[in-house]
């Protein structure tokens, strides 16, 4: 008998850590989904960016619950990365091909790209300067009307891309382009 139950409690066990619906959320199933932008070159090389996209909710996004002057994640859940093939100029500043992770300081006049060598984990907490593999700005405009879901999207023309990022009703952009 003693057995039985303990067979019984291993199955339990085992449904709760591999079923979505009881034990743990799928990416799929989240408050904030998971995303993702790419960005091919003429010569078929690429940049790829996977987030995570939360959504407002009626709340106040920029200057509340991402205040101004303070790192944020660029997204929700785990580190948003930023993956390239091939050697990239990011808003003035040369960039190897490898795996990064993305932060920003985003501010009410203009934000500050973050590219970190840290290539994986939970998107906070920061991992500190030391970690930096370079910083750059980023331009602000106003959006023309709020966007629910906060999205990062890559838009190429031929040997460059366009990096935005929109929220409520901020656009940050930074031109992405690659090192010749």
């Amino acid at each position: 008998m003693r057995r039985v139950a303990i067979g019984i409690l291993a199955l339990f066990v085992f449904a709760m850590l591999t079923s979505p619906g009881l034990g743990q959320q799928s990416k799929a199933q989240r408050p904030s989904p998971a995303a993702s932008t790419e960005c091919k070159f003429t010569d078929g090389k690429s940049v790829t960016i996977n987030y995570s996209s939360p959504r407002m909710r009626g709340r106040k996004i920029f200057g509340e619950l991402v205040p101004f002057g303070q790192v944020w994640r660029a997204g929700a859940n785990e580190a948003t990365t930023f993956v390239t093939d091939s050697d990239l100029i990011v808003g003035g500043k040369p960039v190897p091909a490898g795996k990064y992770t993305l932060h920003t300081i985003p501010a009410e006049s203009k934000w500050t790209l973050i590219i970190s060598k840290k290539s994986s984990g939970w998107g906070i907490p920061y991992p500190g300067e030391a970690e930096d593999f370079t910083r750059t700005e980023m331009m602000v405009s106003k959006l023309p009307e709020p966007l629910e879901n906060f999205t990062i999207t890559l838009k190429g023309t031929g040997g460059a891309c366009g990096l935005s990022m929109e929220w409520e009703t901020t656009r940050a952009a930074v031109e992405i382009g690659q090192k010749k």
